[in-house]
Order: structure tokens, then sequence, then C-alpha cells
């Protein structure tokens, strides 16, 4: 090989390893490289970096939690350095806190309202009745709610009125007097039922598991009751109470069926389902009683909406459901005796 040949061979392998030479399936040298934006280097701010801190839900919360007033852990309107300065819990943290808060307000109107007593007697009598579709679902939860608002009224009324317009008007400055003025007209609305019922056990039960001494209910007072103990002992007196409801609803509907499934069997007829049969005079029976309205009726004057005597409220709860029951079994007994 000459030596002019060897020489420009020789140049040509420097090039390409000093990496001035490009080739391909080679990336742009350092020069090149160094005015790109996309290219990560140590100790750099890359936009491909920054893209990704944008879609950390962290990031979004905290700043989320910068707009709102009194949740940055500096009292409001903090920025950044006052956010990291402040002490107890983050922004992004007590964002959290309030969006948890939020999700379980459903629950909390199940709990702690009497919308947990219209539904389940209302999905008894819908039970009773027969029908799997109709009344469909979504009306049934619409009618538990509407009814719930119209009893819960007189106690949004006092919310209204002793914590959220003081709050407003600046005479409650902090928010646990503001939870202390809220919470009292529910603490008594869930008194006032499990006294109305007379469901004391079951918060005497849950008293005595959690170490409180009921030996003497009298030393008792509501104020010796917490929301940990009362919430669990109003569910449980709900449910009591709307369970018996459903029975008594279910009685005179036991009677239709069994009055078809005997005219079915005396008639040699076992192969017909009763259900079919029984299922018209059941609507029928139903309509003529206006049924809607003595349920519904029964369901509103169950609840009390201030301290009551035990003994009075017991005696008209107990009439509201007579109330209810002998119209009912009166045109049952009708019925029967057209039927023999």
């Amino acid at each position: 090989m000459p030596a002019a040949a060897l020489a420009q061979t020789v140049d040509e392998t420097r090039a390409v390893s000093s990496g001035d030479v490009l080739t391909p399936g080679m990336v742009l040298g350092s020069e090149a490289a160094a005015g790109r934006e996309d290219v990560l280097r140590p100790g750099s701010d890359q936009r491909a970096v920054k893209d990704i801190t944008e879609i950390n839900p962290i990031s979004i919360l905290a700043g989320a939690a910068e707009a709102i007033p009194g949740l940055n852990g500096a009292g409001g309107g903090g920025g950044e350095g006052q956010a990291r300065k402040a002490p107890g819990l983050s922004a992004a943290m007590n964002v959290v806190i309030v969006l948890t808060v939020l999700g379980l307000v459903p629950t909390i109107m199940l709990m702690c309202t009497c919308f947990l007593r219209i539904v389940i007697v209302l999905s008894l009598l819908k039970q009773a009745l027969g029908t799997a579709q109709m009344p469909p679902s979504q009306v049934m939860l619409g009618l538990s709610l509407v009814l719930s608002l119209l009893v819960m009224t007189p106690t949004i009324d006092r919310i209204r009125a002793e914590a959220i317009g003081p709050y407003q008007r600046g005479e409650i400055q902090s928010y646990e007097k503001l939870w202390e003025a809220s919470k009292q007209p529910v603490r008594d609305f869930m008194f006032d039922q499990i006294e109305a019922t007379g469901n004391w056990s079951s918060l005497y039960m849950i008293l005595n598991y959690r170490g409180v001494d009921t030996s003497d209910p009298s030393r008792l007072t509501r104020a010796d009751v917490d929301m940990v103990s009362l919430v669990p002992a109003f569910v449980l007196s709900e449910l009591k109470t709307a369970f018996l409801m459903g029975f008594r609803i279910y009685l005179p509907f036991l009677v239709i069926d069994m009055v078809i499934s005997a005219l079915l069997i005396s008639m040699s007829m076992m192969m017909l389902p009763p259900v079919l049969i029984s299922l018209p005079f059941k609507l029928l029976l139903f309509v003529m009683v206006d049924g809607w309205q003595l349920v519904c009726g029964s369901l509103l004057t169950s609840f009390v909406t201030r301290a009551p005597v035990a003994e009075t409220v017991a005696g008209e709860a107990s009439a509201a459901a007579a109330w209810l029951v002998e119209p009912l079994t009166r045109a049952v007994q009708g019925l029967s005796a057209v039927v023999s």
C-alpha cells in the first residue's frame, strides 16, 4: 500500500474514534447534541423531565391546594416557600383529606339521617308486592331521597341557623366550633329517633363494648355519648324499626298469597305459579286502599323532630303502624269472603 493511502486511512480511523464523522447508526456527537433541548444531561433542567413532573398527582394536588385558602398549612394565601415552612400536614395531604371527606358524604347521609329506614321499608314493600322490576330502583331511591329531605328539613334549618349563618357572619371563627355547632342538630335527631323507638339497648351495647359503665343509665347524659358510639347505635335502631314496619306491610300480601295458593290447590292447578294469579289482586288491593299514601304517611309520622316523651311517642308510632295495617287487613278479609 502506498504511503499516502496508508496515511489517509489512519486519519479516517482517528476521525471516527473522535466522533467528528457521522456514520449510519451513530448518534450526534457532543458538539451537535449540545444545542438540543431533548438530550438529557446531568445537572441540567430538561423539558422532558419537567413534563414527567407535571403529571405527578401529588404535584397537581399541591398546586390545587395553593388556590384554596386555609389548606396550605399557612392560613391561606401562602406561596411555595411559605407552604414549606408551615407546620403540620402538607398542602397536598390537606386536599387529599378534603376529597376523602367529600367522598364519604353519601355514607354520612345513609348513616346519620332517616334515609336508611325509608329506603328499607320501600324496598320491602316492593318485594311484598312481588314486582321485580316495577317500580324501578331509581324511582324508589328518588322517592326515598325526597321523603328524607322532607323529614330532615327542620334539622337542616337548625344547622343553617346555628352553624352556617353565624359562620358566614363571622360569629364563629374556628372550624372546631363550626363542627360542634353543625353536628349538634344531627345528634339531637338521632337521639330523638332512638328515644321514640325505645331502642336504648343498642346504645348500651355499643357503650359497654367501649368500656363505659351503663349499670346506672340515669347517670348518663347525651353529652357523654360521642359520635363514634351514637352513629352505630342509631343505625341498629333504624334497622330494627325498618324491619318491623316491613313485617307489618308484608302481612296483608302474605294472606293474599296463601288464599290464592289454597284456591289453586283445591282446583288441582298446582303447576300454575301462584305469583301470576296473586299479583293482580295485590295491585288492586294496594290501589284500592291508597297504599302509597298509607306507606309514605306512616313513614313520615314515624319520625320525630324534637325530644319527645317516650311513652307518648311509642303510642303514636303504634297508631301509625295500625293506620297502615288495619285497612289492608280489612280489605284482605273482604276479598277472602268473596272468594270463599
